[in-house]
């Protein structure tokens, strides 16, 4: 008969045990937690000496008694053993997600942050208020979403059932029954996105949760495929929307507007290619054009596209952009927090505009980019969009 194999207990189970003993002054030494752990004497050992060393616990042998014992009282076991640095950081951290405050993760993780602070509140001797008094965060458009929404929604992921909501599409003033399998959770330029399967339209599309009303969760149980990551879902996306397409978009930035490109990532994609004069062309692969083209917009006169074609061909279409010198006066006056000076003209220019927009754009100093859907570059009907 072949013997059992003997299972040996986790490594921290076994310690948590020893420092009970240790604690509560039993008298302890290798031969018991041999036989009480079921373990060799150098596994003992070596739990022991990781104690002592690495979890720096008070444990010396008493060879009069022989046995181990602590040297001063404990009252807990430090499962976490951070520097201070590291506890720096888990604050910084902390800070950056009071722009997060109204979903369920936020107050998870400021009791899971207080739990921790708290077991290692005889090992730090700074004070975290004075620390951080100098790091703030500051996030420009952040969505509003109903936090009884976003719980149904996150339960909903996890537990992989199916769920009903009302979804409005943007420009449409109705909303409309949707069934969808939710697959995943995601925050995307400060606003947070559902991605789900749509049975009825047989393929994967994003929600914008502020956008989402009456959720209501089914029995109808799914299982999300193996094969679903976040990561490539939006890896053709500039933001939130990609694509089947596969868009090799290059864009040409003046020289004034080169460095702020420079210092970000824009995609994962991403290749920079230097131009004389401080220039430089940003290359992306994306799998739609509908996000790009209205970020490109953005830029004003700064920002050229090269590729593809038929995109460059159709900006070139479109109305006169301010000049070089304005938009570079524009930029500089923007980044001091000045507004730009303008003259009667463009003033009196810029406020027919407002009066009747759409009748006249982009003239002046007025830089209000078009919807994306009045652009005339868009991808094909053939590589359709991964959207709501």
């Amino acid at each position: 008969m072949t013997p059992k194999p003997q299972l040996s207990r986790p490594p921290l189970e076994r310690m948590l045990r020893i420092h009970e003993e240790l604690r509560r002054g039993a008298l302890v030494n290798c031969t018991k937690l041999v036989e009480s752990l079921e373990v060799s004497r150098k596994t003992v050992v070596r739990d022991i000496a990781f104690m002592r060393d690495r979890l720096d616990l008070p444990i010396e042998f008493d060879s009069r008694l022989n046995a181990y014992r602590y040297t001063q009282p404990v009252n807990s076991f430090p499962t976490v053993n951070v520097t201070e640095g590291e506890l720096l950081a888990l604050l910084v951290a902390q800070r950056a997600l009071e722009q997060y405050r109204g979903t369920p993760f936020h107050r998870q993780l400021e009791v899971a942050f207080g739990k921790l602070a708290a077991g290692l509140r005889d090992r730090i001797s700074f004070s975290p208020a004075d620390e951080l008094r100098a790091v703030s965060f500051k996030n420009i458009g952040l969505g509003r979403t109903d936090l009884a929404v976003f719980n149904a929604l996150s339960a909903a992921v996890l537990h992989q059932v199916e769920v009903t909501f009302a979804y409005r599409k943007p420009g449409e003033a109705k909303a409309a029954a949707r069934r969808v399998q939710p697959y995943h959770l995601a925050n995307r330029e400060n606003l947070w996105y559902l991605v789900g399967f749509d049975p009825e339209r047989g393929a994967l599309r994003t929600f914008a949760l502020t956008r989402i009303t009456g959720v209501a969760t089914t029995k109808a149980a799914f299982r999300r495929p193996m094969d679903f990551s976040p990561e490539k879902f939006f890896a053709s996306a500039l933001g939130v929307l990609g694509g089947a397409g596969d868009w090799r978009v290059v864009i040409r930035f003046s020289a004034a507007a080169a460095e702020r490109v420079r210092e970000r990532e824009w995609h994962e994609s991403q290749e920079i290619r230097e131009l004389p004069g401080g220039a430089l062309e940003l290359q992306l692969r994306l799998g739609a054009l509908e996000e790009v083209e209205q970020w490109i917009l953005g830029w004003g006169a700064a920002a050229e596209v090269v590729g593809p074609p038929d995109c460059a061909s159709a900006f070139r279409g479109r109305p006169r952009q301010p000049s070089r010198r304005r938009t570079e006066r524009f930029n500089r006056n923007t980044e001091n927090g000045r507004k730009p000076n303008r003259s009667k003209a463009q003033k009196a220019q810029h406020k027919r505009t407002n009066h009747n927009r759409g009748s006249r754009a982009n003239e002046g100093l007025n830089l209000q980019a078009p919807r994306p859907s009045a652009l005339p570059c868009r991808t094909s009907a053939r590589e359709p969009l991964v959207s709501s």
